[in-house]
């Protein structure tokens, strides 16, 4: 089961795409207690075992720029955490005008 409290990975990757991408949104959800039997990660062994992380991000930043290219942007400033056991990210990137819904009401 994934804790409640964000890990030191968890944190950075807030705290880096915050100030990256000034996102009006941005949901981070921990993904690695999914994937703790795979033969990757038990071979790791230590470290936080964050590594697999659901990403989605609005933000004016992605205006303009196809989905390599926002996946890119996120991978540059994230690339620490990923040189450091990051696994795998799982991005769903948008602009503000490209996350509209239903209209309920």
């Amino acid at each position: 089961m994934a804790s409640s409290t964000p890990g030191p990975v968890e944190s950075s990757i807030q705290f880096k795409l915050t100030n990256a991408l000034q996102p009006s949104q941005l949901t981070i959800t921990n993904d690695s207690h999914l994937h703790r039997h795979h033969a990757a990660m038990r071979a790791q062994g230590g470290g936080s075992g964050e590594t697999h992380f659901s990403v989605y991000v609005i933000s004016d930043e992605f205006r303009g720029k196809n989905t390599m290219q926002r996946h890119r942007m996120i991978y540059a400033a994230l690339s620490e955490e990923l040189s450091d056991g990051l696994h795998a990210l799982s991005l769903k990137t948008k602009t503000p005008e490209e996350n509209v819904g239903p209209v309920i009401g």
